[in-house]
C-alpha cells in the first residue's frame, strides 16, 4: 500500500514524498499488457491475437515505467485532494527522482518526491484608510458648444470646392520628411493625413487660405501647430510627441484634396443622427444631452483613474508573503522552455506582482460570493459590440446582434476573456465602495495633466 510523507522545507514551501509498493501497480501493469495485445499490430499476428509474453518483451519496460509513474502521480493527487492543499501551479518533481530506478524484471516499492508552493493566509489592505482622490471634471458650456459644433461637422454633407475658405476646410495631406530646404530626406518619414484648417497654429493659418491641390508647403510641427495638434500629429508620424526635436524636424506637407462640410443644421434629421435611442425636441435638449453624455464619459474616466490607484493601494499594501524559492524554480522549469536564472531574477518582481493581484482578486470575489453567468456575459459580449461600432446602445432584438451573441457564446477563449473582465470590473466596482476618496472638481486641461503624471509614474 502507498504511503505518503510531507515534510516543510521552507515558508510555504513543502516536500511531499510518495512510495508505492508493487501491489500498487501490478495488476494494472498486466491490464495494460493484455490491452496493450488486443491493439497492437505485429507483423505475422492476427490484431487482437498477439501473445501477452511477445508484448511484455517488446514493450513491457516502457509500459511497466508507465505504470509506475501513473500511480504514483494518482496518489499524489489523491492526497492534496484529501489533505485541500491549497497550492500554485503543479507539484515540481525533485532532482532526486530517477525514473532509471525503475525495473520491471524487478518490482519493488519506489519512492517520488515533489516539492509544492502552498497559497498564503493574508489580510486585505483597509482601503477605508486609503489616500485617493476621485476627480470630477467639470463640463462647460464652451465644451457642449465645441461638441455642438463637432456633431453638426460630423453629421455634415462633405462638397469639394477647389480652393481652401476658411478653418472648416479639411485638408488630405502628404507629410514627406524634408530638410531645412525642402531637399526629400531618403528613408524619412512619409505619412498621409487628414487634417482641418483650423488644427493648425493660428499664425500658420493664413498661408493655406486660397491653397489647393497640389500646393506644398515646408514646415516644422513645432511652429505650425499648438501643443495638443502638434503631439497627435507627431503621434501619428510615428514620432515622440515629448521629444522637442522630433517636433523641429521639417516635412513638405502636399495637399492632395481640398474638402468642405457644410455643417448639419440644428433641427431633427441632427438630433436623431447624433442620438437615435433618445428623443430630442430642441436645441436646448439636444445640449442638455450632450452635456449629460460628456459627463457620463468624464465621470467614467475619473472612476477608471481611481481603480487605477486602488490597484496600487491593493498590491502595494496588502502584505502577502510568497514561498519565493518554490516560485523562481516553477518559474524557471515550468514553461515550454526552461529559462535562465538570469531571466528569472529580472522576470520574478512583475510575476509575483501578478499574483498577489489574483490572490487578492479570488479573496475579494470568494468573501463577496460574486457570481458571473450567463447572462452576464451575453450582456458583455453585447456592450462589446456596441463599442465597435461606436453606439452606447442600439436594439438588442435584432436578429443579427443576437447571432452575434450566440457565436460568442461558443468561443471558448470569449467567453474566459470576458469571464475574467466582468470579474474584475466587479472587483473594482466593490474596491470603490470601500474607500472614502476626496472629491474634487477639475478642468479637462487639470484632469489630463493628472493623468498624464500618472502614465509617466508608471514608466
Amino acid at each position: 500500500m502507498a504511503t505518503i510523507t510531507r515534510e516543510n522545507i521552507g515558508l510555504l514551501n513543502d516536500k511531499i514524498t510518495v512510495k508505492v509498493a508493487k501491489e500498487d501497480y501490478l495488476s494494472s501493469f498486466e491490464k495494460s499488457l493484455k490491452n496493450y495485445s488486443k491493439t497492437a499490430n505485429i507483423p505475422g499476428f492476427r490484431k487482437g491475437m498477439v501473445p501477452t509474453g511477445m508484448i511484455k518483451k517488446m514493450h513491457g519496460p516502457a509500459v511497466f515505467t508507465e505504470e509506475v509513474l501513473r500511480t504514483v502521480e494518482k496518489e499524489l493527487n489523491t492526497y492534496m485532494g484529501t489533505e485541500k492543499l491549497d497550492i500554485f501551479a503543479q507539484p515540481l518533481p525533485l532532482p532526486e527522482n530517477d525514473a532509471r530506478q525503475i525495473d520491471m524484471n524487478n518490482p519493488t516499492e519506489y519512492s517520488f518526491a515533489f516539492e509544492i508552493g502552498l497559497k498564503p493566509m493574508f489580510n486585505l489592505v483597509d482601503l477605508a484608510k486609503a489616500k485617493t482622490t476621485r476627480y470630477k471634471v467639470t463640463v462647460t458650456d464652451e465644451m457642449v458648444a465645441d461638441e455642438v459644433s463637432r456633431l453638426q461637422l460630423r453629421h455634415g454633407k462633405m462638397t469639394d470646392p477647389e480652393t481652401t475658405t476658411g478653418d472648416d476646410n479639411v485638408l488630405n495631406v502628404l507629410f514627406t520628411e524634408t530638410d531645412a530646404a525642402g531637399n526629400v530626406i531618403e528613408g524619412g518619414v512619409s505619412k498621409d493625413n487628414s487634417l482641418l484648417v483650423k488644427y493648425f497654429a493660428e499664425s500658420f493659418r493664413p498661408q493655406l487660405i486660397n491653397s489647393k491641390k497640389d500646393d506644398s508647403f515646408v514646415l516644422q510641427p513645432n511652429a505650425a501647430f499648438d501643443e495638443k495638434e502638434r503631439e497627435w500629429v507627431l503621434s501619428d508620424l510615428g514620432l515622440d510627441k515629448h521629444d522637442k526635436a522630433a517636433g523641429d524636424k521639417y516635412f513638405k506637407m502636399t495637399i492632395t484634396k481640398v474638402g468642405l462640410v457644410e455643417r448639419a443644421e440644428l433641427n431633427d434629421e441632427l438630433f436623431k443622427a447624433a442620438f437615435p435611442a433618445k428623443t430630442i425636441n430642441d436645441e436646448d435638449e439636444f445640449k442638455a444631452v450632450i452635456k449629460e453624455e460628456s459627463q457620463s464619459y468624464w465621470d467614467k474616466q475619473s472612476s477608471n483613474h481611481l481603480q487605477h490607484e486602488l490597484y496600487h493601494v491593493l498590491v502595494e499594501q496588502t502584505a502577502i508573503e510568497f514561498p519565493d524559492n518554490f516560485l523562481k524554480r516553477w518559474l524557471q522549469q515550468g514553461g515550454e522552455e526552461p529559462k535562465t536564472q538570469e531571466q528569472v531574477e529580472h522576470e520574478f518582481p512583475s510575476f509575483v506582482n501578478q499574483l498577489k493581484w489574483t490572490l487578492i482578486t479570488d479573496k475579494v470575489v470568494r468573501e463577496n460570493n460574486f457570481e458571473i453567468g450567463p447572462d452576464d456575459l451575453q450582456a458583455f459580449a453585447k456592450q462589446q459590440l456596441f463599442g465597435y461600432m461606436g453606439m452606447a446602445t442600439m436594439d438588442e432584438e435584432q436578429p443579427w446582434i443576437t447571432d452575434y451573441v450566440n457565436r460568442m457564446m461558443k468561443d471558448r477563449k470569449f467567453v474566459e476573456d470576458a469571464y475574467h473582465r466582468i470579474q474584475t470590473e466587479k472587483v473594482f466596482q466593490w474596491a470603490e465602495t470601500q474607500v472614502n476618496a476626496t472629491e474634487k472638481p477639475v478642468s479637462v486641461e487639470e484632469f489630463t495633466k493628472e493623468l498624464e503624471k500618472h502614465q509617466h509614474h508608471q514608466h
